[in-house]
């Protein structure tokens, strides 16, 4: 028995000539629009961005411990934003400090939850950069060629110990009074000139308005400074690329940033802040 086959019309005239070059002409209109007029590399802070962030090549082995980097620039982030947001409502003056916080929680709207977003993010902070110490000792990240990019991060690290610390005395209770007496008090163990180190910082010769003042100020700068060091914290690892569990060179075995990469950190930052947003609401941490 002999088989014919009828070829429809429509799958025809798909596969004709005609049709096959107006297909063709319509990709390569889209493709030049593409190349041409959205291609990134065309313009230097879009290609910029492109080589840094969306297409870094990254090792295809990287961990979710590799995730507490980015989610600390995420927190340092928020911290910046709440903190703006609080310095708006803030008095740094001895007799008014401790009253405009007790503004910011009970008249200013949703106050409370932006000052236990910046309070209790803070220590959220420090658990994450904690982790993230812990990862680059575990894994060796300190190591020859990386040696830069370890300084920076323990530059970076003692800002926000600095900065932590300010931001404690700011409300101007007894613990913050008694705290900036007794930590201050500490570089009087500095031989000859510790006591005249502390009469400057306290601005007087004890804890008074002028140290709130300068400890206010300081704190509100030093996070852009962070801020600053954090983009050459980068800059240093994008230089010699990142670690891997391995602690070998990747070579060839890399992925564009965007691929796997940031999608961990998006699920590790949503884990890690749903967590401490429960924190904020069920306990009211103060």
């Amino acid at each position: 028995m002999r088989l014919t086959y009828t070829l429809n019309n429509s799958v025809y005239d798909t596969f004709s000539s005609k049709n096959t070059y107006q297909v063709s002409k319509n990709s390569s209109f889209m493709a030049s629009f593409v190349t041409k007029t959205l291609r990134w590399n065309n313009n230097y802070v879009l290609s910029f961005i492109d080589n840094h962030i969306i297409h870094y090549p990254t090792p295809i082995n990287l961990t979710y411990a590799w995730s507490f980097g980015s989610s600390a620039g995420i927190c340092l982030v928020i911290q910046i934003l709440s903190g703006v947001f609080l310095a708006m409502h803030y008095t740094p003056h001895i007799d008014l400090a401790f009253s405009s916080v007790e503004h910011i929680m009970r008249d200013v709207n949703n106050g409370w939850l932006i000052r236990y977003i910046h309070a209790n993010g803070a220590s959220m902070f420090f658990i994450v950069v904690y982790s993230h110490i812990f990862r680059g000792l575990y894994f060796g990240s300190y190591m020859q060629p990386r040696q830069l990019l370890w300084c920076s991060g323990v530059i970076i690290f003692i800002l926000m110990m600095g900065t932590a610390f300010m931001g404690y005395v700011l409300p101007w209770g007894q613990m913050s009074f008694w705290g900036a007496t007794v930590i201050t008090s500490l570089v009087t163990a500095v031989p000859i000139v510790g006591q005249s180190i502390v009469d400057w910082l306290w601005g007087g010769f004890t804890v008074n308005n002028a140290t709130l003042n300068r400890f206010f100020s300081l704190h509100f700068l030093l996070p852009f400074v962070i801020a600053g060091l954090t983009l050459l914290h980068l800059a240093l690892l994008h230089k010699d690329g990142s670690n891997n569990p391995l602690g070998v060179d990747a070579g060839m075995d890399r992925v564009p940033f965007t691929h796997i990469s940031s999608l961990k950190i998006y699920l590790h930052f949503f884990v890690f802040y749903s967590s401490s947003l429960s924190l904020y609401f069920i306990f009211q941490i103060y």
